[in-house]
């Protein structure tokens, strides 16, 4: 990679660190085993960005060719200088983004139904438990009557029974 290549790398890396909510993020694992992928994974973050912030960041220190002249000769230093400024650093062209950013893509449009669909899932789990515990507190006070308004199906199932001459046995 080029050195401006790399510095650009950096720059995103260093912006990329700041857009994470690494706090936030730890506070969703649940289990000890996530925790200590997570900080796994926060480490080698870290000591990822960490070497593209200070070791690829940098420009090389030009080289003092008149030293070298002086105590080499001037013949194979303006080889080696010749040599060096010959050489090209192939540009980073990425392929890779193009080729996986329409599934990840295609993942998040998933993430984010799966996301809808839990959240009306856990809406309606909420209002189940809330009517649970309101038949909790009721229960001891509770009529025949009262309990088969609010289950009409069991009601008809006893009707059945006692209609059809069937008393469980």
């Amino acid at each position: 990679m080029s050195g401006n290549g790399v510095k650009k790398v950096a720059e995103v890396a260093a912006k990329a660190t700041k857009s994470i909510d690494w706090d936030g993020m730890a506070k969703l694992i649940v289990s000890d085993g996530a925790r200590k992928e997570f900080a796994n994974l926060r480490r080698s973050f870290d000591e990822v960005n960490n070497q593209l912030q200070t070791k690829f960041s940098q420009e090389p220190e030009p080289i003092d060719w008149e030293y070298y002249r002086k105590g080499i000769g001037s013949r194979l230093v303006d080889m080696y200088k010749q040599a060096y400024e010959s050489i090209e650093i192939p540009k980073y062209v990425d392929t890779v983004t193009p080729e996986y950013k329409p599934k990840f893509d295609a993942l998040l449009v998933e993430l984010k139904e799966a996301e809808k669909q839990s959240l009306a899932e856990s809406a309606r789990l909420e209002k189940e438990i809330a009517e649970v515990r309101e038949m909790k507190k009721k229960i001891s006070t509770m009529t025949a009557d009262e309990y088969f308004e609010k289950h009409p199906e069991l009601k008809q199932k006893f009707d059945d029974e006692i209609r059809n001459d069937y008393w469980g046995y």
